[in-house]
């Protein structure tokens, strides 16, 4: 799925120059054979440039910068939702295989863990040190004391995540 403010932003972007390059070059035959004065021609020329070219460039590209913007956000929603289905589907990954299949970075699939975690869209845990993700559901999470990973006690680091001190899991609830 592309944006289509891109495309919108090119589009007026290509109408305001054809159109500026095609009333210009009218403007300029008609002070070629004398039909129209320099003055007039400057006023024409004035008036599309501030009247059409400049709104529908200056409104093509700000369209074009906003279906960038969306673009990239719908990106970082494509990593996200790939990465809930990898880990629910498995139940448990490599963060390492998490990497190499969403073409990304350790540190990015962490931030695109724990945003989900924010949005209450994931539940689980994960051993940093053995570098697995488990897929738990949260009722099987709520309430626990222990580590599911080495059995130690837990504490609360944040909304919705429990670290252990011992081995270093984080449990997303």
């Amino acid at each position: 799925m592309s944006s289509s403010g891109k495309t919108m932003g090119l589009i007026l972007i290509g109408v305001g120059a054809a159109i500026g390059l095609a009333v210009g070059a009218w403007i300029v035959s008609a002070l070629a054979d004398g039909s129209t004065g320099l003055s007039g021609a400057m006023l024409g020329f004035v008036l599309l440039l501030i009247f059409i070219v400049a709104p529908l460039v200056g409104g093509g590209l700000y369209i074009l910068n906003k279906g960038r913007a969306e673009e990239r956000e719908l990106a970082h929603v494509r990593a996200q939702r790939a990465l809930i289905d990898i880990v629910k589907t498995r139940g448990q990954v490599q963060i390492s295989d998490l990497v190499l299949e969403l073409k990304s970075t350790r540190d990015q699939v962490q931030q695109n863990l724990h945003d989900l975690v924010g949005r209450g869209l994931f539940s689980g845990y994960v051993d940093w040190d053995k570098g697995v993700l488990y897929s738990v559901e949260a009722s099987q999470l709520n309430g626990r004391q222990t580590c599911p990973n080495c059995g130690g006690q837990v504490e609360l680091a944040g909304k919705g995540l429990i670290k252990c001190p011992y081995c270093g899991a984080e449990i997303f609830l």
